[in-house]
């Protein structure tokens, strides 16, 4: 198999073996071009072949292989590459691992990126597969898009921050102020948002219940 095959062309070789071991031949043979290529410094395909590997990933093989090439690809400038880069950080890291810390820095930046759907890709992955470390870290920047313009932000910054509050309990006063300010939307997404947020809060904290009643 040719090391610059299509991933429409790889998933049809895969799917046509007739036995599990011709399978196995199809992934492995691929998987070498893939990490052949991930070596070399002037890699155009990156994005091409990590979406390879998830595809290889969800099948039930190793992929492991590629998480500092997740890493790499969400520091990119690209939207393409970090797309795919987050994308493979969400299946392929999990919060125990040391490269999942790596990200942070790059997390941080993009949530002031003045692309909503780079702040997006970066929301969404804090929500799936942040750390308790991470939501200290970047709790700040959760609140401060809470109180943003923009409503397609805001409503992933809500959950965002549910997902905050179950790994650090404590950050919950962080967002309580924004959270009652949230129910003035219109957006049913941005309400329905604040709502998951709130219940999350008043659940952890009584006193936060007490407030949200008066």
């Amino acid at each position: 198999m040719s090391p610059s095959v299509p991933l429409q062309e790889m998933i049809r070789a895969i799917r046509s073996a007739r036995t599990q071991c011709e399978e196995r031949g199809v992934i492995q043979r691929e998987c070498a071009a893939i990490r052949a290529q991930f070596r070399q410094a002037d890699n155009g395909g990156r994005s091409h072949n990590l979406a390879k590997l998830l595809y290889v990933h969800m099948l039930g093989y190793p992929a492991h292989f590629g998480q500092m090439e997740c890493v790499r690809m969400i520091a990119s400038p690209r939207y393409s590459e970090k797309r795919v880069g987050y994308l493979g950080a969400m299946m392929l890291l999990d919060e125990k691992q040391d490269a999942s810390l790596l990200i942070t820095n790059s997390i941080k930046n993009d949530l002031s990126h003045s692309n909503q759907y780079v702040q997006s890709l970066a929301l969404c992955t804090l929500a799936c597969m942040g750390s308790a470390e991470m939501c200290r870290d970047l709790a700040p920047e959760i609140d401060r898009l809470l109180r943003a313009s923009n409503s397609y932000i805001k409503k992933k910054a809500a959950l965002c921050a549910v997902h905050i509050v179950r790994k650090v309990h404590e950050l919950g006063e962080l967002f309580a102020p924004a959270a009652r300010s949230l129910l003035t939307e219109k957006n049913h997404g941005v309400l329905h948002g604040a709502v998951v947020l709130i219940i999350e809060l008043c659940e952890r904290n009584p006193e936060t219940l007490e407030r949200f009643r008066k």
